[in-house]
């Protein structure tokens, strides 16, 4: 089985970097050129089926990415974002202002602190979600070609399933770096 992950195109809280998470904003000029290019690099490797995250910014990613394969696209929440509660919306810069901005949000990407604070869903949920969804992905389409198509957090942790990372190592966010906008990895199970 070949699994393919790449994380949506650019959005406007991209170019002004903010905090995403689940929030669902739309892709910009520059990320559906990005979806197009991915869709025309990968269009030779027999895609037989997309799953994606349900946010707009990765399922116009999969329809933009689409045109070149005309396959199946399921949507899984799993493969959403990890969701950043008040943190959302806000730079690096505001977020240090909030509340409770004892805890950098490095600390957040520390497995084994699984921080509960400014209602960030906690690493090991984030982790566990995502896990469920792949082991799903490869025992139900074990003889497929598959795209994923999800986020920058996301692909983190995807990262660490297919690499046999240990999850306890994650300790600041930047251990495994995160797939750019419209990169693909490729996996073999």
């Amino acid at each position: 089985m070949e699994i393919y992950v790449t994380k949506h195109g650019q959005t406007e809280w991209n170019v002004l970097q903010k905090m995403q998470g689940q929030t669902d904003i739309e892709l910009n000029e520059v990320g559906r050129e990005q979806a197009k290019a991915t869709g025309e690099l990968i269009k030779n490797e027999n895609i037989d089926l997309i799953i994606t995250s349900p946010l707009k910014r990765a399922k116009e990613t999969a329809e933009i990415i689409n045109k070149n394969f005309n396959v199946q696209i399921i949507e899984d929440k799993r493969l959403m974002e990890r969701g950043y509660g008040e943190q959302e919306g806000k730079t690096r810069e505001e977020r240090n202002m909030l509340k409770e901005s004892d805890y950098e949000t490095d600390v957040f990407w520390n497995y084994n602190k699984n921080i509960d604070a400014c209602d960030v869903e906690r690493i090991k949920e984030f982790c566990d979600r995502i896990y469920a969804a792949l082991d799903e992905i490869i025992e139900k389409y074990k003889d497929k070609k598959v795209l994923v198509v999800t986020h920058g957090g996301t692909s983190v942790i995807i990262k660490c399933y297919f690499m046999k990372y240990p999850l306890e190592n994650l300790v600041g966010g930047y251990d495994i770096k995160s797939l750019k906008n419209c990169e693909v990895a490729k996996f073999i199970v």
